[in-house]
């Protein structure tokens, strides 16, 4: 099978993917293999490939919002038929008997394998995902359309869900790529006045088709306080912006894996029992509950697909804000 590998982290701009002619692997217990149509490709995908991220499994194979179809079965697999259609998200594997894992935190896992991290992912024909951590994906969505909502998607519902954002509110968003043009959906869905913080035109525009009742850049100062707000962008100073236009006990979330460094601050921008979490990673709840609403609220994808040779092309564009909506490899056409 023909994979794109990271052998050694280095700049998009040198290209450090390689594509190579590997064999096909062969699915151990309780693994699917996927024969694979599409894979997202994301900004921790960037991160990793440049050398931002700590430890992965070199040689690695990059890519974890994968859709394809169930092409073999390995010995104990259960739920799952040859020919149906699957999703692998960037949680591969937990251990099942830590206190995180018992405590419904497996995103927490110290133990955890992540796909195209620690083990291989989509930029390849073929994937291999152990049987409870594939997901299954509505019909409503194309391989295309669905690829990113395993990770974009997911990881921004979990944000939405750790920010406490309840029916109704007003919530801001800050950066509004991939994970914002689909949690700004969800958030319409629940009635929620929504206010977008991003400097592209583009995405600007996009906000405003989408219904955000405001939209600017982050140094404006929104016509009303926000009840959350959920920092998509690795940009550690918009913490104390976006904490000043919050009222009283409301709450912050911050989704990124890697970020630049937060300034100092005044302690008046957390009083009031203003609250800051974080979101690292997304649990397979998160996933599976996100693939459910997503369809029944009609979320839709803006999709801007690539040739899989592209891969390296891809990354670049990425780096320098050139995509539209998310950035899809398309592997193998249905």
């Amino acid at each position: 099978m023909k994979a794109w590998v990271l052998s050694e982290p280095a700049p998009v701009e040198d290209a450090p993917l390689q594509l190579e002619q590997r064999p096909l692997p062969q699915p151990g217990s309780e693994q699917l293999r996927l024969r694979v149509h599409a894979c997202g490709v994301c900004h921790t995908d960037l991160h990793l490939v440049e050398g931002e991220l700590p430890q992965p499994a070199l040689p690695v194979v990059p890519g974890h919002q994968v859709v394809g179809v169930v092409d073999a079965l390995g010995d104990g697999v259960t739920g799952w038929e040859m020919g149906e259609r699957a999703g692998v998200p960037w949680l591969g594997y937990t251990c099942g008997v830590c206190s995180f894992c018992h405590s419904g935190r497996e995103n927490l896992c110290e133990s955890a394998r992540f796909t195209g991290y620690q083990a291989d992912g989509g930029y390849a024909e073929y994937v291999l995902v152990h049987a409870d951590y594939a997901v299954r994906i509505p019909p409503a969505f194309s391989d295309a359309a669905a690829a990113p909502l395993l990770c974009a998607g997911t990881v921004g519902y979990r944000s939405l869900r750790l920010s406490g954002l309840q029916p109704g509110e007003r919530l801001g968003i800050y950066g509004f790529g991939g994970s914002g043009h689909l949690c700004i959906q969800v958030a319409r869905y629940w009635g929620c006045e929504v206010y977008v913080f991003t400097r592209s035109v583009e995405h600007q525009q996009h906000a405003r088709e989408l219904n955000a009742a405001w939209v600017g850049v982050a140094s404006e100062t929104p016509p009303a306080q926000l009840d959350r707000a959920i920092i998509f962008a690795p940009a550690g100073w918009l913490v104390p912006l976006s904490l000043g236009y919050l009222r009283p006990g409301g709450s912050l979330c911050i989704n990124a894996i890697h970020a630049s460094p937060i300034p100092e601050m005044p302690y008046r921008l957390l009083w009031k029992e203003r609250t800051i979490t974080t979101v690292a990673n997304a649990t397979r709840r998160d996933a599976r509950e996100f693939m459910e609403l997503a369809a029944e609220a009609g979320v839709a994808t803006q999709v801007q697909p690539f040739p899989m040779r592209a891969a390296n092309e891809v990354l670049q564009q990425l780096k320098h804000g050139r995509t539209t909506g998310s950035a899809v490899l398309i592997v193998r056409e249905n």
